[in-house]
């Protein structure tokens, strides 16, 4: 099969009724876990880990998406209305979202978020799906001159953004 009949195939499974009410679960308890200032979309997706135990293997990854992107969403409700962002990504929205909350306009800024959201993560993903097939050969070309190249690209990068001017020998 090829790539897009497995995207067709997770698409339909996706759409089962059952599997939706786990997305809309997922979706709803990840929001209400996110929205606690601090706790990010990993977090969320480990603490509620325990909730998708008798599921499926695909209606648990259906929810654990549902969770994670509610998690994401559920950062920027503090980011709006309290200049609180649980995690890094929620910062910019905190600075422009905070704004508009505050001259009276939290509603149509959580609406901003939520249709954000949901706009960026239906692009991400499916850029993912049509993208990763060409990530993968690329990788499988790497070989130990390549790897090595990027520690040594990953180590200057980190040592001239953190180190120290002075050169201790």
């Amino acid at each position: 099969m090829s790539t897009f009949d497995f995207l067709l195939q997770g698409i339909f499974i996706a759409a089962q009724p059952m599997n939706l009410l786990y997305a809309l679960i997922g979706v709803t308890l990840g929001t209400a876990v996110g929205v606690l200032p601090g706790i990010g979309p990993a977090l969320t997706v480990a603490l509620l880990l325990p909730v998708t135990y008798k599921l499926d293997p695909g209606g648990s990854l259906i929810m654990f998406a549902g969770i994670y992107y509610g998690g994401m969403y559920g950062g920027s409700t503090t980011s709006i209305l309290l200049n609180t962002p649980g995690e890094s990504a929620s910062i910019v929205t905190a600075l422009e979202g905070n704004k508009m909350a505050r001259a009276g306009r939290g509603g149509p800024a959580l609406a901003t978020a939520a249709i954000g959201s949901f706009v960026a993560g239906l692009i991400a993903t499916l850029a993912l799906a049509f993208i990763a097939p060409f990530v993968v050969k690329l990788a499988l070309v790497f070989g130990p001159r390549e790897y090595f190249a990027l520690m040594v690209l990953a180590f200057v990068t980190v040592s001239s953004a953190f180190g120290d001017r002075r050169c201790v020998v």
